[in-house]
């Protein structure tokens, strides 16, 4: 009988303990739908653009709530205190601060037409007229066909415009158009068990009912997670495939936008390295803000290392977080001392580095920032916004 020297027992308990945690870190990846996109983030097809402190750089802000009233089947007595809340507070909490503009935070309600109540939005007009807010849609559905598909959105897109005076007119064709961010992340039909959608060809729907635009993704650790991400893109269906906008066609300065293609305007998703599982597996830094995840210049500085831009203009930055701002909890965090911090730490850090320029945009101005990238302006153009429901 072979007798193993101390060393060789260390070597082995030490292999044995690397086995073990490979295995721990694999099935930690798999289980957060990291193997989907990690891939994307190690081995990227065009470099990430290095950010360095004093860089001129404009970050363009723009948060998208999914804004559900009634969501986790509230009533609607506890709906209209979540609304009046937000109508409420909103002005009283964050019309003290300015971006680089003098522009007061904006904030884009992606309001859900299944949740529709007239008096909700009639309710939230005095945060439209005001400026501090906008408002898309959203939308959750399940085992839809085309047909339906497209007239829930006509139908919706017509009420909003026609009824609560929200939306846009396409300065050029005149045609109502919306930006859009799917329910339950399944857009395109992209869960495996092709619950939460049913309709294979979405992009060409939303396309062609006015869509200027979604706001999707990220959408992990779901499923529904995309290979593309750090994002900003066009995709088009594929006949007879789920989950179309997995690639696409990357916005480009002097490019002009292809025909028959959605803007995909993505946030930031990459492994947070100083947040980890058992000291090993990084967490995923999702651009999501929630009760247990406020926002922070520390976020801020992981969002803006993603590189969300157009390609051949590094130096604006693209941050589109997402939230669910009626969700118990959130509310809290999203109406509170926390994010009147985070705007805090916005002027004092540019205060500190002049050349970093924040910008507070709506999901509208941040799309149009998108195609004056594609021109190769200079500087933004960040006029006073026009009243919703009018042409811009």
């Amino acid at each position: 009988m072979t007798v193993m020297t101390i060393w060789e027992l260390e070597l082995l308990s030490t292999m044995g303990l690397a086995t073990g945690a490979a295995g721990l870190a694999g099935g930690a990846i798999y289980s957060r739908q990291m193997h989907r996109w990690l891939g994307s983030y190690l081995f990227p097809e065009e470099p990430r653009p290095r950010c360095h402190l004093d860089d001129e750089t404009d970050v363009f802000i723009a948060i998208c709530d999914h804004w559900e009233p009634r969501c986790y089947g509230a009533s609607d007595d506890l709906a209209t205190s979540r609304v009046h809340r937000w109508r409420d507070e909103y002005p009283r909490l964050f019309g003290g601060f300015e971006d680089v503009n003098g522009r007061a935070p904006r904030y884009t309600f992606f309001f859900p037409e299944d949740e529709y109540r007239p008096h909700y939005l009639d309710d939230i007009r005095p945060l439209v007229d005001a400026q501090y807010v906008d408002v898309d849609i959203h939308l959750h559905h399940h085992h839809d066909t085309a047909e339906q598909l497209r007239e829930k959105l006509e139908n919706f897109r017509e009420t909003l415009h026609y009824r609560h005076g929200l939306l846009r007119r396409d300065p050029v064709t005149g045609e109502i158009v919306y930006g859009f961010i799917h329910g339950n992340w399944a857009l395109c039909n992209s869960r495996p068990d092709g619950r939460f959608c049913g309709v294979d060809a979405e992009l060409t729907i939303l396309k062609e009912t006015g869509c200027y635009a979604d706001f999707t993704l990220p959408s992990a650790p779901s499923a529904t997670q995309t290979k593309t991400i750090n994002s900003i893109y066009y995709a088009q269906d594929k006949p007879g495939q789920r989950k179309s906008h997995n690639v696409g066609i990357r916005a480009r300065v002097g490019q002009s936008p292809p025909a028959d293609h959605l803007l995909m305007i993505q946030g930031a998703l990459l492994p947070d390295w100083k947040r980890r599982r058992l000291g090993i597996i990084p967490r995923t830094e999702n651009s999501d803000l929630h009760e247990g995840r406020p926002p922070s210049m520390r976020r801020m500085k992981l969002w803006m290392q993603a590189g969300v831009h157009v390609a051949g203009k590094p130096d604006w930055k693209f941050v589109k977080l997402h939230t669910h701002g009626c969700k118990n909890g959130n509310i809290d965090m999203l109406l509170g001392p926390q994010m009147q911090q985070f705007h805090q730490e916005l002027a004092t850090y540019h205060q500190q580095h002049p050349n970093f320029r924040y910008h507070y945009v709506s999901a509208w101005e941040m799309a149009q920032l998108v195609h004056q990238a594609e021109q190769a302006i200079s500087r933004p153009v960040l006029e006073k916004a026009s009243p919703a429901g009018v042409s811009v």
